[in-house]
């Protein structure tokens, strides 16, 4: 079955604008049951200019987030049968991105009044889950999933206290980070399974199109697969999945002229050093010369007193 590629935020957006299918997404990352989920807010990457014609890097950098980001508030079942809310934290990266970006993002959750509910007419913070898909490795090998959760311990013990509290909770948040080319190495469970849609090793001719077997899939999460087969179907979608292809070599271009400028300023910085050390050995030749020359004068000076000194 062909599929759209949802490594581009185009497809990524389109398949998480179906409330079914984001909750199959987010459940199979955090691993509890997402009941009812509401989209508070969203920024994408890619737009088109004003004229209509596709943005160019430096555009994108000054107007648009690189990053692909979505919050949720979302309704979870808890396994003794209540529910909690929590808000949800996805982010979207393709290539390295300053880590403070994802900070301020957190931060703003952190901040906002609004990320609260009443329980018992008392207002309560609801707990932050981050959920980072990185189009690069961050260094930790041979594990696709990445789970940072709440560790709660006696500090003088140092024993690990099996408790859930709202005042940690609400203080502490969990993650998941995800780092998409190391999934194409497992499938050792569903969440591994799902997210093999992003294994770019399915790309046919087309690498906006990956070619994938919906049988492979657990029952539960064939509507993402066939989210993402609509996606395909769609000529705005692939007009848009262009345009990020043309932001991306754009960027490397920028990139590769960086480097080369960075190149040139080092090989310069290295021809100034050099000058300033050959300026440098020559002035203390120089000043050597200068005390050889004083010590000559001085020598003069006492052969003459000594001369007068005979003459009279």
């Amino acid at each position: 079955m062909h599929i759209a590629n949802p490594i581009y935020d185009v497809v990524f957006k389109f398949m998480m604008e179906d409330e079914k299918v984001a909750k199959s997404f987010l459940s199979a990352i955090i691993e509890e049951e997402v009941l009812e989920l509401n989209f508070s807010a969203q920024e994408r990457t890619l737009r088109r200019s004003p004229d209509n014609r596709t943005a160019t890097a430096e555009e994108i950098e000054k107007l648009f987030l690189t990053v692909c980001r979505f919050d949720f508030s979302a309704k979870i079942l808890v396994p003794d049968g209540s529910f909690k809310t929590v808000m949800i934290e996805l982010q979207k990266a393709k290539f390295y991105t300053d880590i403070m970006r994802f900070r301020r993002y957190l931060g703003v959750h952190y901040q906002n009044p609004s990320n609260t509910y009443i329980d018992a007419e008392n207002e309560k913070a609801c707990p932050i889950y981050g959920i980072f898909l990185l189009g690069y490795d961050i260094g930790i090998h041979d594990c696709p999933i990445i789970q940072v959760d709440h560790n709660i311990k006696d500090g003088t013990t140092k024993k690990k206290l099996e408790i859930t509290n709202e005042f940690i909770q609400g203080l502490h948040h969990q993650s998941w980070i995800i780092q998409i080319d190391q999934l194409k190495r497992h499938r050792r469970n569903d969440a591994e399974k799902l997210l093999s849609i992003f294994d770019q090793e399915n790309c046919t001719s087309n690498q906006h199109i990956l070619n994938v077997n919906e049988n492979e899939f657990p029952e539960m999460y064939r509507p993402v697969i066939r989210r993402l087969r609509m996606a395909s179907e769609n000529d705005d979608i692939h007009a848009e999945m262009q345009m990020e292809d043309d932001f991306m070599q754009e960027l490397q271009v920028k990139e590769r002229l960086i480097a080369r400028q960075s190149k040139i300023i080092e090989e310069d910085k290295k021809v100034i050093e050099e000058k300033d050390k050959t300026i440098e050995e020559k002035n203390k030749a120089l000043e050597e010369d200068k005390k050889v020359l004083e010590e000559k004068d001085k020598l003069i000076q006492e052969l003459k007193k000594q001369l007068a000194k005979s003459q009279r």
